[in-house]
């Protein structure tokens, strides 16, 4: 696949190349082109294709929601585990309409978000071109596409089943909204973007002060605000009002369980989450740098137009700063920079169409500068393209840690299967991957050990690194039948020892995984050990092995 990909970039680089004084002017052309585009961001999407713990976690939510639960991980425990209250809605609805499958479900979609993304980085920047008066300047969206496409973070996140690709969506939606002049329509896409995560709110309030901006320098009238308020709060107080009805809170447990630490511990994880992100999308951020410059350096008469530009590149940098002290994520790829890349590309590709509006708009013949700047457009979009395509590649932090994730993932989802076939029923299971071990048997009762999913935890337990957590509170109140102490699936050996914060009222049983070299340390409550190690024994795949005395 890998080879796949790098191929698909080197046969598109050449036509965009090859074709590019066409492509203004020829619509064959230039569909061609945008349809290799979206090849491309297809086969760079399915180079990683896994789906993410976080998106297991959901999967379960929008489960229970179609099966008439509720929105709820265990059922009778209402706690909002997710951030992402849209997309759980989105991916619910194929099931309580169709009985599809969940998890196919969010990945078609965001699969499709995704593409979607690459579609309207070529759209926004045709729109703030011609609103510049640069004319019909399509080519100039070809090169932002191809850029997006090659976006790592976009790539890794298309088919995870997580909420990221809708999420960079609905952004550059607003941001079209905005420069279609549509401030309740942007109002509305700023509500989905809040609905499907946090960092919303940083598009949300750039938005709104970028409109009341206009509207001070009468580019716009108040009504404009005005209705973008009006648009968002429409359905954000219903949410906010139904959220604290519904949980009794208005915090999310996860968001809590992150935040709840010293502002220090999150900092000194959030900067080596931000330089590392830096260090990998030097092409973008350079590209970005550059734009920035020239659109301070040159002057033009397209007011509007700079200011959309401005407004891209501010949001860019919003989320770059609102991951520092929010202290990262722990996912591969920099999750919550992922609509980064897509930004930059969008306001640097508008930059070059709006400085050079005014060289486009004038008769032949054109100054004798023009066509090499011309050349040197695709040529460079082309090969930052190419370039992100092999950071993607050859960053430990993309695809060696997402083949890893996978690996994980697939190891816990058949763990979990195993312990929801052969425990009793009504069972309670505590772990730090609740979502991989669910997603094969959904009656599983699942304490999250690191509060996401548990409120007590993610409130009141005690943050150290980034974390939260109360052993004292999982061993003693919730009482749980087994404890999970790993979350990176299987073990390369026995391990006999047990963890102290589960010493005392837990044993440690060990189970090999029939057929490999791999083992499966479970903790069975002392009670209850000899009845459920008899019981997970009766599994075909896994065989207890005593430790030695």
């Amino acid at each position: 696949m890998v080879y796949a990909v790098v191929l698909a970039w080197l046969v598109l680089a050449a036509i965009v190349v090859l074709t590019w004084s066409r492509l203004d002017t020829e619509r064959g052309w230039r569909g061609t082109v945008v349809t290799l585009t979206l090849g491309l961001s297809l086969l760079h999407q399915l180079l990683f294709a896994t789906v993410t713990e976080d998106a297991f976690v959901s999967f379960r939510y929008a489960q229970n929601i179609a099966d008439g639960n509720g929105p709820v991980f265990n059922p009778g425990e209402r706690v909002e585990g997710y951030t992402n209250f849209l997309w759980l809605v989105l991916i619910a609805l194929p099931r309580a309409a169709f009985g599809a499958d969940v998890r196919s479900a969010a990945v078609v979609f965001g699969v499709v978000s995704a593409l979607g993304c690459v579609l309207l980085a070529y759209f926004l920047v045709n729109r703030i071109v011609a609103g510049a008066g640069g004319g019909d300047r399509p080519a100039i969206g070809v090169a932002a596409a191809v850029l997006t496409a090659s976006a790592g973070g976009l790539a890794v996140y298309g088919p995870s089943g997580s909420e990221v690709p809708l999420f960079v969506l609905l952004v550059l939606a607003v941001c079209y909204a905005l420069a279609a002049r549509r401030p309740v329509v942007a109002g509305v896409l700023v509500a989905f973007a809040v609905m499907t995560s946090p960092e919303g709110l940083v598009v949300a309030l750039l938005a709104g002060l970028w409109l009341a901006g206009a509207a001070l320098k009468k580019e716009h009238s108040w009504w404009a605000p005005a209705g973008y308020a009006l648009g968002a709060l429409v359905f954000l107080v219903p949410r906010l009002a139904w959220r604290v009805t519904f949980y009794q809170h208005f915090l999310p447990a996860p968001l809590a369980a992150r935040l709840g630490g010293p502002v220090g511990s999150r900092l000194s994880a959030g900067w080596p989450y931000l330089s590392g992100f830096s260090l990998a999308h030097q092409g973008f951020l350079l590209l970005g740098l550059v734009a920035a410059v020239a659109l301070v350096l040159r002057r033009t008469q397209a007011r509007e137009a700079r200011a959309l530009i401005w407004l891209l590149f501010a949001t860019a940098l919003a989320f770059a700063v609102v991951a520092v002290p929010a202290g990262g994520d722990p996912g591969p790829a920099w999750r919550l920079l992922a609509p980064v890349p897509p930004l930059l590309a969008v306001a640097s590709a508008a930059t070059y169409g709006v400085l050079t509006a005014e060289v486009a708009a004038k008769p032949a013949p054109r100054p004798r500068a023009w066509p090499a700047a011309t050349r040197l457009v695709p040529v460079t979009a082309c090969g930052l393209a190419g370039i992100a395509v092999l950071v993607s590649v050859f960053s430990p932090e993309m695809l060696d840690r997402v083949r890893d994730w996978r690996a994980h993932g697939s190891e816990l989802a058949e763990i979990g299967g195993w312990l929801g076939e052969y425990l009793p029923p009504g069972s309670v299971v505590s772990a730090a991957a609740p979502g991989a071990l669910a997603a094969r048997d959904g009656q599983l009762l699942i304490i999250d050990v690191l509060g996401r999913t548990d409120d007590h935890i993610a409130r009141e337990g005690r943050h150290d690194g980034g974390i939260a957590t109360d052993y004292d509170y999982v061993v003693n109140g919730r009482r749980p039948t087994v404890a999970i102490p790993a979350d990176g699936g299987y073990l390369d050996r026995q391990h006999c020892a047990i963890d102290p914060v589960y010493a005392g009222q837990y044993e440690v049983a060990t189970f090999r995984r029939v057929g490999t070299p791999y083992w499966v340390v479970v903790y069975p409550r002392a009670e209850q050990a000899k009845s459920v190690v008899a019981d997970l024994d009766k599994g075909p795949d896994f065989r207890y092995v005593p430790c030695p005395s």
